[in-house]
């Protein structure tokens, strides 16, 4: 179940600290998902506090910490510290869209849209250079282009080349100049019940470019076994063989089940490798039976927590994430796959 309320987040912050301490070679990814959480309680100087002890530690992804650490510090008042933070980001120009990302929407929240755009333009300039192949852009610079071309659209500016891009990379049924209408919002006073609906209809399709935000940094996963874990897994606990009726089922169920969360707007998507002896000791940690189906969602969100996530989908001449040694486009991410 998700946190509802300040008080279920601050649990499952204590939660993720302690599987930081069980876990320390995932602490980083944990105490940044704690750090969410206390965000979410209120909790905003102890959110601090934890991204300064990750950024005491060495992290793997600074840019991002000092990011989202900018982020949260203006919330509760510290605008000169987030500011010269968000600076230390420009300057040192990270090579990720997220830290950019969230950058630009910090100064857009704060209603610095001008800044807010410059940001964005720097860095879809330093992340895509010229003439991008728009097969092979990752999701979160694809995010990171439909972000700059909300922001330019609420300033009033002409379409450039990187929002063409963007409108090239959206998906949704409803277009990018619609969704950033900034006219759209008076209809949300309308009194007429087709004009309210219409208005609904664009915010849920919205509401999928917002997604990245919101899972940041842990994306959406779905577990794979292996043939060798799952012939183990179901040898073992019989009762998940409704789950996984076959391996090549198993396959194909994970590629049905990622298109369609991308279809209806989900992104930030992965892929975690599941083994038999990690799933057996999540489920003692849970008290629970590894035979109870219930708990291979949540073995699959605290996996992806720990950082074991690979980004899905793959380029289509990577290795496929199966492990079958062809390239995805030949796999599971052609066309009839």
């Amino acid at each position: 179940m998700r946190p509802d309320t300040p008080a279920d987040h601050t649990t499952e912050a204590e939660r993720l600290l302690r599987t930081a301490e069980r876990y320390p070679q995932d602490r980083e990814p944990l105490l940044l998902r704690a750090a969410a959480h206390l965000e979410l309680s209120g909790d905003r100087a102890g959110a601090t506090t934890l991204y300064d002890t990750l950024l005491a530690s060495g992290p793997s992804d600074p840019h991002l910490i000092r990011a989202l650490k900018a982020a949260n510090l203006w919330e509760y008042g510290h605008e000169a510290e987030a500011r010269a933070i968000i600076e230390g980001v420009r300057t040192s120009a990270p090579e990720e869209a997220e830290p950019w990302e969230i950058v630009a929407e910090t100064l857009e929240s704060h209603d610095e849209l001008e800044e807010s755009e410059a940001v964005f333009t720097e860095a879809a300039t330093l992340l895509l250079g010229s003439a991008p192949d728009t097969r092979e852009i990752p999701h979160a610079t694809q995010s990171l282009l439909k972000s700059r071309h909300r922001v330019r659209r609420m300033l009033a500016l002409p379409h450039d080349d990187w929002d063409m891009l963007a409108d090239t990379v959206h998906t949704a049924d409803v277009p990018l100049d619609e969704l950033h209408d900034p006219k759209r919002l008076w209809s949300l006073g309308s009194s007429d019940p087709a004009e309210l609906q219409a208005e609904i209809a664009r915010l849920r399709a919205e509401l999928g470019s917002y997604r990245t935000a919101l899972s940041r940094p842990f994306p959406v996963a779905v577990l794979h076994w292996p043939e060798a874990e799952l012939d183990e897994l179901l040898a073992a606990y019989p009762e998940l063989e409704a789950e996984y009726p076959t391996y090549r089922a198993h396959l194909t169920d994970i590629e049905a089940s990622l298109r369609e969360l991308a279809q209806a707007g989900t992104t930030n998507l992965g892929i975690v490798p599941a083994t038999v002896p990690s799933y057996e000791a999540f489920a003692a940690s849970e008290a629970s039976s590894p035979a109870n189906a219930d708990l291979l969602p949540q073995y699959a969100t605290t996996l992806a927590a720990r950082g074991r996530a690979t980004a899905w989908p793959p380029s289509t001449t990577a290795a496929c994430w199966c492990g079958s040694g062809r390239t995805y486009g030949d796999c599971h991410g052609g066309e009839d796959a």
